[in-house]
């Protein structure tokens, strides 16, 4: 760090000290804003030419499965950025500020002379439900640097030109956020950066924050709105109020049902920006611009994405998308721009990855085939036929044995087939299996070690094949048995998860304490017996005919009653884990 940046940093970390302890009560705003002491944005800043004009898509360099500890090199950087100019997307939106990449990737564009723009980023911290006040006062001194670092890339000579827009906060404010922050503190981090730079400044924030009533402190501290939309994810929650109906019955199976659900997305995704239009509008803003800060398309299942995710749909749905940007640019109705999300795979990501127009490997997925040569393709045999379209579960022979065997090397115990164990996230927890003389059951057991994410964690035993199903409809009437060992804290949770007979997955978890079921917490090891009816009492929509995930073991903080980022490590062991009729 040079000498002045140092000094920027502490005068940023001062500065939004003092910000941040009035809008918590020494007078200025709290969550929400008072309208009447925000400081309206007189003078609101345009969006560039070359902004509004350039084809846009999120780019993170990530290629491992840890991003903490790979090392981003100028040659991956510069491999990327060159494969994006080829495909003409000249217009990266950055997600931080940081040295590793922010820096790195323009001094790429920079050194190079690449003909690339950039929305830098500024990424901010939580520390709502931080306790500990070393952790906390860490926490904003860390943001304080952020906000300096994009201060100081944003006005530096090299690459102010480079850089067209800041987004101060990724999804902070939205209420499912991982990272939330009150509105009248995000406030201060936007003014901040917005007070000391020339670009056009925003906050990056999913469309339903956009779109309820918005804090005026917010809309009085930024010159454009950006928001996420993902019509494909909105899929997985039937209960919401943005589920649509993207298994379109009423259209015959084959290639026009795919159309169908295409057409629909994007009929849902211009609902949701016309929420956010409607949302800016009431409040005087009808001249303020809308971006999409993220959308985009899955092209290979990760999470619960059968019958939709495919490399076919999303290239659908991208070129629906730039048709409606394109319509837009010439209207002047519809957002400003588009940003894709995203460039590449990031395996970091685990069950969020697969966006990507490109795979991890940087082969050209069938989205943007039509720009790169063949040499680079992901695949050579795709055609506009194989896009995915919903079709109805069936439904299996019913499971015929007495006991359906998840774990257990007891005399006799027969395991069932076409299971895998998978973390949450890929490494939420460690559960190798290992030897132990004081093992219930035979001689090995479950040894799990929690790695939690800011969550909690868990560990799932779900179908080897996507879409694989068991019919344990005769188990109906018995019980999920498990032995137990451990001195965990608090509560943890036992569930399953099912489709149901229109295909819709159902989840359900009960939170277990000492003492239910046959839990407990002293240590040693205790029997478990939860009878089925349970998990059906908690979710009725749950069908034991279509069974996806026969057991799951979890500690989600926020249903057990913990603070996010509890970061509880103790152990657990497992034994003897089958359904009984």
């Amino acid at each position: 760090m040079s000498i002045s940046f140092k000094q920027l940093a502490r005068a940023a970390v001062a500065v939004l000290t003092a910000s941040l302890i009035a809008a918590c009560g020494g007078g200025g705003e709290t969550s929400g804003g008072d309208a009447s002491k925000a400081v309206f944005i007189t003078n609101p800043r345009a969006l560039p030419a070359e902004y509004l004009g350039r084809q846009a898509v999120a780019y993170s360099p990530f290629r491992s499965n840890n991003r903490d500890t790979e090392t981003i090199t100028t040659a991956m950087v510069k491999e990327d950025l060159d494969l994006l100019v080829r495909g003409n997307f000249r217009l990266i939106r950055l997600f931080d500020s940081s040295d590793k990449v922010a820096k790195l990737v323009l001094d790429v564009i920079a050194d190079n002379n690449l003909d690339m723009k950039v929305q830098l980023g500024a990424y901010v911290n939580t520390f709502k439900n931080v306790d500990n006040p070393y952790v906390k006062e860490e926490i904003k001194t860390a943001n304080g640097m952020e906000l300096a670092r994009a201060v100081a890339l944003a006005t530096n000579p090299k690459y102010k030109d480079t850089i067209l827009a800041v987004s101060v906060g990724n999804e902070t404010m939205v209420n499912w956020s991982i990272v939330p922050i009150d509105p009248a503190d995000m406030a201060a981090y936007i003014k901040y950066v917005r007070d000391r730079v020339t670009q056009p400044v925003t906050t990056d924030d999913n469309f339903l924050f956009y779109s309820n009533p918005i804090p005026k402190v917010i809309t009085d501290q930024i010159d454009f709105a950006a928001i996420h939309a993902y019509p494909n994810i909105d899929t997985e929650y039937p209960d919401s109020d943005f589920y649509w109906d993207w298994k379109q019955l009423n259209v015959p199976e084959g290639p026009a049902r795919a159309k169908a659900m295409m057409d629909a997305s994007i009929v849902e995704l211009k609902e949701q920006y016309q929420s956010t239009r409607v949302a800016l509008d009431s409040m005087g803003l009808d001249q303020m611009p809308i971006v999409f800060g993220e959308t985009g398309w899955k092209a290979r299942i990760t999470g619960d994405q059968r019958f939709r995710a495919h490399p076919v749909n999303q290239k659908m749905y991208f070129q629906r998308l730039e048709e409606w940007r394109q319509q837009s640019r010439l209207s002047g109705a519809g957002p400003a721009n588009i940003f894709y999300f995203e460039a590449f795979d990031e395996p970091w990501k685990q069950g969020d990855d697969g966006w990507g127009l490109f795979n991890v490997n940087r082969k050209a997925r069938y989205v943007v085939q039509n720009l790169y040569p063949q040499s680079i393709w992901e695949s050579t045999t795709l055609t506009d036929n194989d896009a995915v379209y919903f079709l109805p579960p069936a439904i299996n022979t019913p499971f015929a044995d007495n006991q359906f065997t998840l774990f257990s090397d007891a005399v006799g115990a027969v395991l069932a087939s076409g299971l895998r164990v998978d973390a949450f996230d890929g490494n939420s927890v460690n559960a190798p299996t290992v030897n132990s003389a004081q093992a219930p059951e035979g001689s090995s057991v479950i040894q799990l070690t929690p790695t939690p994410k800011n969550y909690g964690w868990g560990l799932i035993w779900g179908p080897q094949t996507e879409g694989t199903t068991q019919n344990l409809s005769a188990f109906a009437g018995g019980s999920l048995n498990l032995w137990v060992k451990g001195a965990y804290p608090g509560k943890i949770e036992v569930g399953l998860s099912t489709l149901t007979t229109e295909g819709e997955s159902q989840e359900v978890y009960l939170q277990i304490g000492n003492g239910d079921y046959g839990y407990c917490t002293t240590d040693a090891w205790c029997r478990v017996t939860i009878p089925m009816q349970a998990f059906k009492t908690k979710n009725p929509k749950i069908d034991f005919q279509l069974v996806v995930s026969p057991f799951i073991i979890a500690d989600r903080y926020e249903f057990t009653g913990k603070a996010l980022n509890s970061n509880i490590t103790t152990p657990l062991s497992l034994d003897g884990v089958y359904w009984t009729r």
